[in-house]
């Protein structure tokens, strides 16, 4: 049998592939591709390793010389509530009182809040206004009502002539709720004698309650704001009578801008009330 020339032979294995639908010559020498294979898994299990080795470095608990203590967390009793009421009685000066917020550990809220919210505007004003509790933007600044709510404050205000320099604003609670959720009966409780407390030293003419919770809380009743707002409530607290009037709070009223309306009543009254002493010493 004649051998077969290679040009031939060639042409033969060509076609072979041609046939087989192999169209491309992709490498001039073979690859191992079960070689290629090992290769990548070993590569891949010394990264897995690797990064192994980078999160226990990043979690392993540092030397006892820097381990911060982690925040007693507790669900206040009788003792934590007159511990607040013995605090805030303690206190004379506003100072005193803000002083006595910040070391005050017996609300869980402290611990998850960025920062304490106290007051803002002119403590010596005639009208100081009360509110829930401070937002994402309060907890971020340390003042209160300076987000969107804030804003439309700012302009209630001006709508019968006020600002913060005439207006003393602050709220129930000092801290941020997680996530601005509703306060709890007894996160309100608790911190019910710090607000009390600043009422007292602030000596406000007229209190503007803003919202279900600052009315709740101050006259102590279940009663829906839409059945309390607009109508003036004396309140005793600490053997002072102070005049309070619950209006709906500016979160509200963003989401339902329908009841703005009864917002302009509530501030109009406020107006009333707050000329009515001057109207009174004018008069002979």
């Amino acid at each position: 049998m004649p051998d077969t020339h290679p040009t031939i032979a060639l042409n033969d294995l060509l076609a072979f592939y041609r046939d087989a639908g192999v169209h491309t010559l992709l490498e001039d020498t073979p690859i191992d591709r079960f070689a290629q294979a090992e290769q990548a898994q070993a590569e891949q299990a010394a990264k897995a390793a690797e990064q192994k080795q980078s999160t226990q470095r990043r979690t392993a608990t540092p030397p006892p010389s820097v381990v911060q203590k982690e925040p007693q967390r507790t669900v206040p009793d009788e003792a934590t509530l007159m511990r607040a009421a013995e605090a805030a009685k303690a206190c004379e000066t506003l100072e005193q009182l803000r002083e006595a917020i910040n070391a005050f550990d017996g609300c869980n809220l402290k611990h998850t809040a960025r920062s304490t919210v106290f007051a803002d505007g002119n403590p010596e004003a005639p009208l100081m206004i009360i509110g829930e509790a401070p937002g994402r933007d309060e907890d971020a600044q340390s003042v209160p009502f300076v987000g969107r709510s804030g804003q439309l404050l700012d302009k209630m205000l001006a709508a019968i002539g006020h600002d913060r320099t005439n207006t003393y604003i602050s709220n129930i609670l000092p801290w941020r709720p997680p996530g601005n959720r509703t306060p709890t009966p007894i996160e309100s409780e608790l911190c019910r004698p710090f607000i009390e407390r600043h009422i007292v030293l602030a000596k406000p003419q007229k209190l503007l309650l803003l919202g279900s919770a600052a009315t709740k809380t101050l006259l102590k009743t279940n009663d829906g704001i839409m059945s309390l707002r607009g109508k003036w409530t004396a309140v005793e607290i600490d053997g002072v009578i102070f005049d309070l009037l619950p209006s709906l709070h500016p979160a509200y009223l963003l989401r339902q801008p329908g009841q703005k309306r009864l917002a302009w009543h509530d501030l109009l009254s406020v107006k009333a009330a707050l000329e009515q002493p001057a109207a009174e010493e004018a008069s002979p």
